[in-house]
């Protein structure tokens, strides 16, 4: 790469980032430092499931989102963990394509951000967006009809499991019963990652352990599911690796079960440490 290019790249062509991310032509300057406490994540940019490099989402009175450099390996169940307001919703937006980065560099699968990446992802949204005057049998054939890697056997029998009708109608169901039929649906696809956006936050006490049961028994074991949350004591024991993000900036990313090993307390007290003074 000349000279001439390199300075392109530096003065914050998104076009140009993308490409020389892709293509591995990054020059040494651009290179995304390595978050705190993360794990050792060697390889090239395609072998990551996510890849952002300085990643900026400005909406124009707020940065919701403020650099993010961050690699996600395939494989992993990830707790992308902060208080309301943080940016959480902002980053899975992103991925999932439904808004639009202001800088930066962003790859899903390798690919940018497109139909080839919304293809391979399962987004749990954090409200349910089925209209009410649909039946759950309803929900069931518009992702059968929407989505080929959709197991309708799947879905039935986790609907089965938590005693939800397939005949009611949305409007007659909780708040919470809508959100588990939403997550069902979402789990019953064999993606490649799956983005959950608050997927336990409406739903009973006693239904959590399922629904925590469900995520980690019934997707691909070679995806990368991605839970964003703020009920950290609920998720840590099915988490592989967490990410701290706050005001917009990944501030801490590592191995959650080496985190416990090795400082002797939960996932939940650092939690409450590195963010004792957010309100």
């Amino acid at each position: 790469m000349s000279e001439l290019e390199k300075d392109t790249l530096l003065q914050g062509d998104d076009d140009k980032v993308v490409e020389a991310i892709a293509a591995d032509e990054k020059p040494a300057e651009t290179q995304a430092p390595k978050p705190a406490n993360a794990p050792v994540q060697e390889g090239e940019p395609n072998d990551f499931i996510v890849y952002t490099y300085k990643l900026t989402k400005d909406y124009g009175k707020m940065l919701a989102l403020k650099g993010v450099s961050l690699n996600l390996t395939r494989g992993k169940i990830v707790g992308l963990l902060g208080p309301n307001g943080s940016g959480k919703t902002t980053l899975i937006k992103i991925l999932s394509g439904l808004l639009t980065k202001t800088d930066g560099g962003v790859l899903v699968d390798g690919k940018e951000i497109g139909i080839e990446t919304k293809a391979v992802i399962s987004y749990l949204p954090e409200r349910p967006y089925f209209s009410s005057w649909m039946r759950v049998e309803d929900c069931i054939k518009y992702f059968e009809d929407f989505y080929e890697d959709f197991s309708r056997e799947t879905a039935e029998k986790m609907l089965l499991d938590l005693d939800i009708d397939k005949s009611k109608k949305l409007r007659t169901l909780s708040k919470g019963t809508k959100e588990k039929v939403q997550l069902v649906l979402v789990m019953s696809r064999k993606a490649k990652l799956y983005l959950l956006d608050e997927p336990i936050a409406g739903v009973d006490p006693a239904a959590r352990d399922y629904i925590l049961d469900t995520i980690i028994s019934s997707y691909n074991k070679e995806a990368t599911i991605v839970i964003s949350t703020h009920l950290i004591s609920d998720i840590e024991g099915v988490l592989d690796e967490y990410v701290f993000i706050k005001n917009g900036e990944i501030v801490e990313h590592g191995n959650a079960k080496e985190y416990v090993e090795n400082n002797g307390q939960s996932l939940d007290e650092h939690f409450r440490e590195v963010f004792k003074y957010v309100r």
